[in-house]
């Protein structure tokens, strides 16, 4: 049974008990539910959530999900060949598109990530094998100095490292604490809480997912 006195859970009306942010509110719940932390391999969702980390950058969470289809639809359900080749025609259509979230930086850089995503696909075969290469073996601790009583990480050194090695490939706007939520989200690590109601079951998932490999030279 969870602790009814841990802060980090919450049993909300339905009496699931989720990790203390998935029971604000029910897009929320469903996020929570059915997405977070559900491993993943297809490379154009993977791509997306680059993308929305980025963009969620000093928003909250619920803003980027509520506009998510338009996001979507913008950036032609994020198909990286098709985003790489979007041109200024396109930077205009994007910066007049009041369904998204309109900062020229962000979606210069989701035009530039995707030109990168490409290269990547190059030298791995895939964007899911290289994003896979990056699973920590077990659970890292926190690497920011102000973080250490909170149950998760903000980012940790793996995340850093990521971060690091994207920026170095020419990527933007994914930095060490984007990526920490992105290896979350993405089921490269199970963040769900001891008495969280999924994280069994993304136990299991994680164990039987089968991790994308390097392509042979």
């Amino acid at each position: 049974m969870p602790d009814p006195d841990d802060k980090y859970l919450h049993t909300a009306n339905d009496g699931v008990t989720r990790c203390w942010w998935g029971s604000d509110h029910e897009d929320y719940q469903r996020y929570h539910d059915v997405e977070w932390g559900r491993p993943v391999a297809n490379d154009h969702r993977l791509f997306e959530k680059i993308c929305l980390e980025g963009f969620q950058s000093g928003l909250s969470w619920l803003t980027i999900l509520r506009k998510r289809e338009n996001f979507r639809k913008a950036f032609a359900g994020f198909d990286f060949d098709k985003v790489a080749g979007f041109d200024d025609g396109d930077l205009s259509r994007l910066l007049q598109d009041a369904g998204i979230v309109r900062h020229r930086g962000k979606i210069e850089a989701t035009i530039n990530n995707a030109r990168r995503a490409i290269e990547l696909v190059d030298e791995y075969g895939s964007l899911a094998a290289y994003i896979w290469e990056w699973e920590p073996d077990s659970t890292e601790p926190h690497a920011a100095k102000d973080d250490r009583e909170h149950p998760t990480p903000s980012f940790t050194n793996t995340s850093k490292a990521l971060s690091k090695d994207l920026k170095a490939r020419g990527w933007k706007f994914f930095g060490p604490t984007t990526a920490y939520a992105f290896m979350q989200a993405m089921g490269m690590v199970n963040d769900h809480m001891e008495g969280c109601a999924m994280r069994d079951e993304i136990t299991l998932l994680r164990r039987e997912f089968v991790r994308p490999q390097k392509r042979r030279a």
